[in-house]
């Protein structure tokens, strides 16, 4: 069964640092575009950011020079690496995987800003 399972969320101060992490199992992790998606109470998933399997880059206009997506194909992992967080940065992050039709969603993990 294919697995992805997020962690590093938590409570940060505004301005403060976190990095999510997603380790990925059961998929060819090296072909999978690899994205960072976020739920905040009322309102739609949004995109935050993803790389694909060549290592390009996209971000939303919300985090671009903020956040920093990144992958390390040895470890099966995907990173999102956020700073300058601001309240409204708080959300359930989600770690997405797709390849052709394959399309695979974690479980989540709460990021809340908060002074």
């Amino acid at each position: 069964q294919v697995q992805l399972v997020e962690s590093g969320g938590g409570l940060v101060q505004p301005g403060g640092s976190l990095r999510l992490s997603c380790a990925a199992s059961r998929i060819d992790f090296r072909n999978y575009a690899m994205g960072w998606y976020r739920q905040a109470p009322g309102k739609q998933r949004e995109l935050v950011a993803i790389i694909n399997s060549g290592g390009t880059t996209n971000y939303a206009d919300s985090v671009k020079g903020r956040f920093s997506i990144s992958r390390d194909n040895a470890k099966n992992t995907v990173y999102l690496q956020m700073s300058g967080l601001k309240p409204e940065d708080t959300a359930v992050y989600y770690c997405n995987g797709k390849w052709y039709t394959n399309n695979y969603w974690g479980q989540g993990t709460q990021v809340t800003v908060s002074s």
